[in-house]
């Protein structure tokens, strides 16, 4: 490093240093370790020339010893000492002088031991500003490092529940560090995630993902540890990425010592070359991707649980009645439907979720008698009826992760005219995802059979949905879900939902 540094150095200061302790204007110049000069003094014109042509005749600068040497050309002489940066050689400090008959003259040990001070006075200052410039490399490579941690941090923090947090990490990483393709592989779950940034087309990208999902992670896996390939001629070519011309960086992802991803950066063959700092961003986000990865597994693994323990409950509650079989799900689809369509923030898209799949749990305590009974209910059994509100929200209310669904479960039976249960709430004192649910439920409890009628249709069902409005139903939600079906949604067709296309023909 500190003979790259050598064109770099102020010598001026250090010519005016040498004047004074000397009382000559000497012809200075600083040579590289081959000679070459970087720098003459001013005021004399062929100073460098005359080194040029020293060096094209062959002359190799040889040193006997550390102190001044000198070398006789013609009607000149050339007085000249290493420099030296921690104790390697990197230049000379030559001075130009008239040749001298005999031994040198008198004045030339002066000039000696000032041209000693100089040459250490460069060195000391190569040495310095290498030291500075390395620490100023492993600053940059910490900020990059830091900055990268950062943006990660933030962007998990900003990240909402069901957000793609793979494929939005490897976008942004692409970005940052400029590369064609970032990917993420974890074949024992079967995930392959991949962002592009491209430079040039890539038009085998499917073959290349292939690849790394085949040899590159089984090499990774064996290896345990990074791997970087530039050279179009690296050996390992012969069995990883054969006959593909891209430069990689893959770093391997490790759980409990164990390798079980990698992280990869491709980039075409024209770009720069993946560096050692390059390397230790790769392996700062492996290390975050293995936490993200391991906290992505058990959430889905929660994720399931929670909706088999939710599937359990709510085929406890339809095993009572198979006339209701599927309302629940049926409810939630519909609900979640108009959710996404009132643009409803995440974490209320995630109440409503289990809010409305849970809706009816509380059914589970009414007698099969009242829950089952074909024909029209007495005013006690439809007191039974309007006690299952409150015994949903008796059942939720001790899970915590249940906290924000539970209001709409235990008002979707309230009315928008303040008549319905269990507590006459009216308008917007109704928590919103009640509002929701009661749409869907009041949607699917028509157009589904029952023990003692038919299912109605679509149509009858939009209608008598309308007539609601503002009494029973929030014309708000009515409005989102009317133009949700306008647009003729699939699960109309899936639900087996009849159609009336007399009653549709009116309506238009």
């Amino acid at each position: 490093m500190p003979h790259k540094l050598l064109p770099t150095i102020d010598f001026t200061r250090h010519a005016r240093w040498l004047q004074r302790s000397t009382g000559g204007d000497h012809a200075l110049a600083v040579c590289d370790a081959g000679g070459a000069p970087c720098w003459s003094a001013d005021g004399h014109d062929g100073l460098a020339d005359w080194l040029a042509q020293l060096n094209a005749g062959g002359f190799a600068w040889p040193c006997n010893g550390d102190g001044m040497q000198r070398h006789d050309s013609g009607e000149s002489s050339l007085l000249y000492l290493p420099i030296k940066a921690k104790g390697q050689p990197i230049g000379f400090l030559a001075v130009r002088c008239a040749a001298g008959a005999g031994d040198a003259p008198f004045a030339w040990d002066a000039l000696a031991e000032a041209l000693e001070d100089v040459a250490a006075a460069i060195g000391d200052a190569c040495s310095v500003q290498g030291e500075l410039d390395a620490m100023a490399d492993e600053l940059s490579d910490r900020y990059e490092e830091l900055h990268l941690v950062y943006a990660i941090d933030r962007q998990v923090q900003d990240m909402t529940s069901g957000e793609d947090i793979f494929g939005s990490l490897l976008e942004s990483w692409a970005e940052h560090m400029d590369a064609d393709v970032a990917a993420f592989i974890k074949p024992g779950e079967n995930l392959c995630v991949s962002a592009t940034n491209l430079s040039r087309p890539i038009h085998n990208l499917d073959l290349v993902l292939v690849e790394m999902r085949g040899d590159l992670y089984r090499f990774a896996h064996s290896s345990r540890q990074p791997i970087v390939m530039n050279a179009p001629d690296d050996p390992r070519r012969a069995y990883i990425f054969t006959d593909m011309p891209f430069k990689i960086l893959c770093c391997p992802v490790f759980q409990d010592k164990s390798v079980v991803a990698i992280l990869v950066l491709l980039n075409h063959a024209h770009k720069e070359d993946f560096s050692n700092s390059d390397r230790k961003l790769g392996e700062v986000l492996a290390n975050h991707l293995s936490s993200l990865s391991r906290m992505h597994s058990m959430l889905a693994e929660t994720s399931k649980f929670n909706q088999q323990m939710a599937a359990a409950l709510i085929e406890a509650v339809e095993a009572k009645d198979p006339y209701t079989r599927g309302h629940s799900e049926r409810v939630h689809h519909i609900a979640m439907e108009i959710g996404r369509a009132l643009r409803l923030p995440a974490r209320e898209l995630d109440n409503l979720f289990w809010g409305s799949l849970l809706h009816d749990v509380g059914k589970i305590g009414i007698p099969d008698a009242v829950l089952c009974k074909p024909g029209r209910l007495t005013r006690d059994e439809f007191t039974f009826i309007m006690v299952h509100p409150e015994r949903s929200y008796e059942i939720l209310r001790h899970i915590d992760r249940l906290k924000g669904a539970v209001p709409g479960a235990r008002h979707h039976q309230e009315k928008y005219d303040g008549t319905g249960y269990p507590h006459g709430l009216a308008g917007n004192d109704i928590p919103y995802n009640a509002r929701i649910i009661a749409v869907a439920d009041t949607y699917d409890s028509i157009t589904s059979s029952r023990a003692y009628r038919a299912g109605r249709s679509h149509e009858v069902a939009m209608a008598e949905i309308a007539r609601c409005a503002g009494t029973q139903l929030d014309p708000g939600v009515i409005a989102a879900f009317e133009q949700l079906c306008r647009a003729e949604p699939g699960w109309i067709a899936d639900f087996g939902i009849a159609r009336d296309p007399a009653a549709a023909a009116c309506a238009a």
